[in-house]
């Protein structure tokens, strides 16, 4: 963590040794190693892949090398994983409000999904931020896009406590197409973050609400632990063959989330059949 000159500095808690462990082997089962980009050069590098990622042009990268700079040199931390083609994945954090004990991760992204390494980038960001003493770390992803549902919610332990519709307005990129930015919030509790994997609700006992989603199918759906809310298995390709298709889920899930979020409901699961589970409460 950079800390210039004259500014006071604090003896900082280390992370528990079971984050270190579990960072460690998702990084040793990855097969790579996460390191901390500080030098312009591989800052560069850095903003090029995620340019590619978010299919931007160079120029327009959805983070600047000087953005990264700046980052870094306020105290944040970009992490970094590269093999003989190139960064491999990377992401971006910096501090939220001291009283909330909190980190804000800003961007994320890896070359290969199914390897693991979004799951090791994750876990050194856990470690580093533990280690700058914090406790929760926050982000937004599309609650339309299963994957990253299931990866945020089912696999790292995290929750969808705020839905903000349009969060960032359009986005000029080949990602997120002409379809407004609707977010969750995630929070990530980073001392005892709690995984599960959720079968989804029984159909044929819980109760179905009678308008079906874009597809036809239910995707609304209410039992004893609370409610149930289904997404389209890919709407990234679904925007690129259908942009109306796509935006008809965009505006079905809105209209059933926001409602729940405000009487005080969370995402606390993503079932792989591709259906949220919103409880009140406890977040369990």
């Amino acid at each position: 963590m950079h800390v210039p000159p004259g500014v006071p500095a604090t003896v900082l808690p280390s992370a528990p040794d079971a984050a270190v462990s579990t960072a460690l082997h998702a990084a040793n089962r990855a097969g790579i190693r996460i390191r901390l980009a500080e030098d312009i050069r591989t800052l560069e590098a850095v903003s090029r892949f995620l340019a590619r990622v978010w299919q931007t042009p160079e120029t327009q990268a959805p983070f600047g090398a000087d953005a990264l700079r700046a980052v870094v040199h306020a105290g944040g931390a970009v992490h970094y994983t590269a093999d003989d083609d190139g960064i491999l994945a990377a992401s971006a954090l910096i501090f939220c409000p001291p009283v909330t004990r909190a980190v804000y991760s800003l961007i994320a992204a890896a070359r290969a999904s199914d390897r693991g390494v979004g799951f090791a980038l994750k876990q050194a960001q856990r470690v580093w931020a533990l280690d700058q003493g914090a406790e929760t770390m926050i982000w937004t992803f599309d609650p339309l896009v299963s994957r990253n549902a299931h990866f945020n919610l089912a696999k790292l332990g995290a929750y969808g406590t705020e839905y903000t519709v349009d969060f960032y307005g359009q986005i000029e990129d080949g990602v997120n197409g002409a379809d407004e930015t609707d977010r969750f919030t995630a929070m990530w509790p980073l001392l005892e973050p709690r995984p599960a994997q959720l079968a989804g609700p029984d159909l044929a006992t819980a109760d179905v609400d009678p308008r079906p989603g874009p597809d036809g199918e239910p995707f609304l759906a209410r039992d004893a632990s609370g409610h149930w809310c289904r997404v389209p298995a890919d709407v990234v390709g679904l925007r690129r063959l259908d942009a109306r298709l796509g935006a008809a889920w965009r505006y079905a899930i809105r209209d059933a989330l926001v409602p729940l979020f405000a009487e005080g409901f969370t995402a606390t699961g993503f079932s792989r059949s591709g259906w949220y589970h919103l409880t009140e409460g406890e977040r369990a």
